[in-house]
């Protein structure tokens, strides 16, 4: 085991691994993906928004030329049934690494929804021949072409769930969540579905996540994964020569990749601050179960509602320290305490940045000097925390 670190170490080790310590990745936007554990994806623009937290110069066009044309990346559903944004190759050993959570999942909802298992049988193998050699449909179009009464949105999304389809461009753009689907091995030709077994697939999954989240906990694993500890538990035995156990002060034992011990314990925390705003689903703020790494008690409320989603959050040096949101043509931002001049003067630009991108215009920026807490806001009140 290690000697104690500090949080303040830690945070900035996760910063550097996340793509967030300031150098903006010169890496492709696959291996960004790949280097964060995935990207969130069930609000569409959230893999944008996390992206251009990174990437240098990001754009959206090149993120849409990934997914929609040379397809290096595919949006599925993954870890605790949530959709992301993986790498091509990494697609069948997510698929088969988290089937057990999803499939299960979405075939009960299309039941609840008034779908049996006989209309969803017969139903799908005619989508797969309706959309054999097409360029993509929606729910909408689909069943227009089948003439049919059915809900027809769950069986697509058990459909993907089960690797024969694959959600492909929105139809109305980048803040739309209205998919076109194709066939998954029209999609992706040529990708073998079936080239990990379920137990191997786990253990990558696992192994990814510690390498892109890592010191973590045997906690954190079981929140981010959504595997239960039973499953966890012997995965981590099998993984135990390829990991370091490291030692935080007033927190439970945490382990990282033996290979990231170097870089960890070489880790020199730099006087330069660094501030970023991250938006809402961020994967850096969606990979713990341990939040006091990152964030004080006393203002949980105010980032995670009562099932864990997190808003749009300002981090300095990887501590959250405010929220943000934005409504056209305005950045909102309020901080939890007031920041030195310095700190404020770099929010703002990264405020104002970030609202051109998303805008396509500049933005004013206004501080609220008040919110109200996620625990007495209705459900899906963390998509607009300052409205």
């Amino acid at each position: 085991m290690t000697s104690d670190l500090s949080l303040l170490e830690i945070n900035k080790f996760v910063l550097e691994k996340q793509r967030l310590a300031g150098d903006k990745a010169v890496e492709s936007l696959v291996e960004t993906a790949r280097a964060v554990g995935g990207l969130h994806s069930t609000i569409p623009t959230t893999p944008y928004l996390s992206l251009f937290a990174r990437v240098d110069d990001f754009s959206r066009e090149q993120l849409d030329k990934e997914l929609y044309l040379t397809r290096t990346l595919g949006r599925i559903r993954y870890v605790r049934t949530t959709v992301h944004l993986l790498p091509r190759d990494f697609v069948p050993t997510a698929l088969t690494a988290t089937r057990t959570l999803t499939e299960p999942a979405s075939e009960g909802y299309a039941q609840f929804l008034g779908v049996t298992r006989e209309q969803y049988i017969e139903t799908s193998r005619t989508i797969m021949k309706l959309l054999e050699g097409k360029s993509g449909m929606t729910t909408k179009q689909i069943k227009q072409q089948l003439q049919t009464t059915l809900n027809i949105s769950p069986i697509v999304n058990l459909m993907c769930d089960q690797g024969l389809l694959i959600r492909g461009a929105p139809e109305k753009g980048w803040k739309s969540s209205i998919h076109t689907y194709y066939l998954l091995n029209e999609y992706f030709p040529g990708l073998k579905l079936d080239a990990i077994g379920e137990k191997d697939a786990k253990k990558a999954v696992i192994r990814q996540y510690i390498a892109s989240f890592g010191p973590v906990t045997e906690n954190d694993v079981q929140w981010w994964s959504g595997f239960t500890k039973s499953q966890i538990r012997p995965i981590l035995g099998e993984l135990s020569n390829e990991l370091t156990y490291v030692s935080v002060s007033g927190h439970d034992k945490l382990f990282i990749l033996s290979r990231d011990e170097e870089a960890l314990l070489s880790e020199r925390v730099s006087s330069e601050h660094v501030v970023n705003l991250l938006p809402t689903l961020d994967p850096y703020l969606m990979g713990y179960r341990d939040r006091v790494r990152f964030l004080d008690l006393e203002r949980f409320g105010y980032v995670y509602d009562r099932g864990g989603n997190a808003v749009a959050t300002i981090l300095l040096d990887g501590r959250i320290i405010g929220v943000w949101d934005f409504k056209d043509p305005l950045i909102k931002i309020f901080l939890f305490s007031q920041v030195e001049g310095d700190i404020m003067k770099m929010v703002e630009e990264k405020a104002r940045s970030l609202g051109t991108f998303i805008s396509g215009k500049e933005v004013e920026v206004k501080e609220y000097s008040s919110m109200i807490p996620l625990t007495q806001r209705t459900v899906g009140g963390f998509m607009s925390p300052l409205n």
